[in-house]
């Protein structure tokens, strides 16, 4: 295989992030140069469905002309501007508004960054902070869940519940415990009901909890629905029972909303969705439509006190990014927030959601799916060798990876997540006919899959 120059600059200058490095050497790069609505093209010219909003990002699709004169007004206006030392602009005052506005908890103030991964990084941070603040000093331990995603920092990588994330990278930190994930499908033991699964896996956090002592855990953190885990969709009253221990035990909640935020579930929150009510939420992401880099935490009343009590005593709050409420990242935001609102994204969302998650529905009777799941705009399927076991394929077969190659053939971008699932997650402002367009490509896609898995034999136990 011959690799055109602009492949071969990319591999000699270019390291890229949840890639295998040598088969990329052989492979080489697919360019992106183009967007428009749903749609990419690569430097072949070669025509994409964008199936992952790019990484669960770009909810308002490609070339948003608002956006675009968004942030050229501001590159013009006021390029950049901190806010340390007491200095602001009024793009950071002006999104802080809309998100105080929009959260799903009663928020005092907001703390930005410029990415989910900082976000959450802040989050533990924080967390600590305002446990020393109220002297309680050993009330610092984190627990996550198992295949959750929450970043790649020191402090969010160890968060995250992906063994690739932690593999020789000595993670996670001291400090961090990872529960059940609830995933259903995969974990629930033979005739276990959802109701009697959720309830174990609140008993096992409880558990948990008072094996580590609940003087010393501080917070839960997790996502609504988990993204790069594998789309996996929380069952029914999962979140309530699991809220009840952590009320009981004192223990702080944070919705990481990076990807569940700003529509995606059919409402503005992924919280409000399941029921959630945190403490704090993270976001990212849609937070700009992706078009720049931002990201934010939001502070409730109790933890705001507590940042002034320390600031009282050492002089400063000393935390804080070169980026923070960036002007023109925090523009694009301020403008990202009006669209929602002002095009009712969420209404369209919900008036397409039953397309999509019909079509998602429908893929459960294909011969290499074990379970479809979806939720709003977002969605997977299960690639499995049997159905009747759920016997998954053997992990050096790349069945997910393979199908997610014979996807970019059929023109769709999809994204293999956590093992062999095959994740969904367009722009928000995709059609019905465009829906349908998608997933007759993943029907191909999927088709030539089953054909490739039975002719290199890849089912034999």
């Amino acid at each position: 295989m011959s690799l055109s120059n602009a492949a071969v600059r990319d591999i000699e200058t270019v390291l890229h992030p949840y890639t295998n490095l040598d088969t990329f050497r052989k492979s080489g790069p697919t360019i992106i140069e183009r967007g428009e609505g749903i749609y990419v093209w690569d430097s072949e010219g070669n025509k994409y469905i964008e199936g992952m909003a790019g990484l669960w990002c770009t909810s308002l699709g490609y070339s948003e002309k608002e956006l675009i004169e968004a942030a050229h007004q501001q590159f013009q206006q006021l390029p950049f501007s901190h806010v340390f030392s007491g200095k602001s602009h009024e793009q950071a005052s002006s999104v802080a508004e809309k998100l105080k506005a929009i959260s799903p908890h009663p928020t005092s103030k907001v703390l930005f960054c410029g990415s989910g991964s900082e976000a959450n990084d802040q989050q533990v941070k924080l967390v600590w902070y305002y446990n020393n603040a109220l002297g309680r000093p050993k009330k610092k331990k984190f627990i996550s869940r198992l295949r959750g995603y929450h970043g790649v920092t020191v402090a969010s990588a160890s968060l995250t519940g992906l063994p690739a994330n932690h593999t020789d990278f000595d993670l996670p930190i001291a400090g961090v415990r990872h529960t059940d994930c609830p995933h259903y499908y995969r974990y629930a033991h033979e005739g276990e009901t959802e109701d009697e699964f959720t309830t174990r896996l609140a008993d096992n956090l409880e558990k948990m909890i008072i094996e580590e002592d609940p003087d010393t855990v501080a917070a839960f953190i997790a996502e609504p629905i988990m993204g790069a885990g594998g789309v996996v969709i929380p069952p029914e009253g999962y979140f309530q029972k699991i809220q009840k221990v952590l009320k009981k035990y004192d223990i702080y909640f944070i919705a990481d909303e990076v990807i569940c935020g700003f529509g995606r579930t059919g409402n503005m929150f992924g919280s409000e969705t399941f029921g959630i009510k945190p403490d704090s939420i993270s976001v990212a992401k849609a937070l700009s439509s992706a078009y720049m880099p931002i990201g934010a935490v939001t502070i409730g009343e109790d933890m705001y006190q507590a940042m002034l009590d320390e600031s009282r005593k050492i002089g400063t709050f000393g935390h804080g990014f070169t980026y923070t409420a960036h002007p023109v990242a925090a523009a694009v935001a301020a403008k990202t927030l009006e669209i929602y609102e002002k095009r009712n994204i969420i209404g369209h969302v919900r008036a397409i959601a039953p397309k999509f998650e019909s079509r998602v529905a429908r893929l459960a009777d294909h011969p290499l799916v074990g379970h479809a799941r979806a939720k709003g705009l977002i969605g997977a399927v299960e690639l499995i060798a049997d159905k009747g076991s759920k016997r998954a394929f053997d992990p050096k077969a790349a069945v997910g990876p393979t199908t997610q190659k014979l996807g970019e053939k059929n023109g769709v971008i999809l994204r293999a997540a956590g093992g062999d699932i095959i994740a969904f997650c367009p722009p928000l402002i995709i059609t019905e006919e465009q829906i349908d367009d998608m997933f007759d490509r993943v029907e191909r896609t999927l088709d030539q899959a089953e054909a490739w898995v039975t002719k290199e034999n890849l089912r034999k136990s």
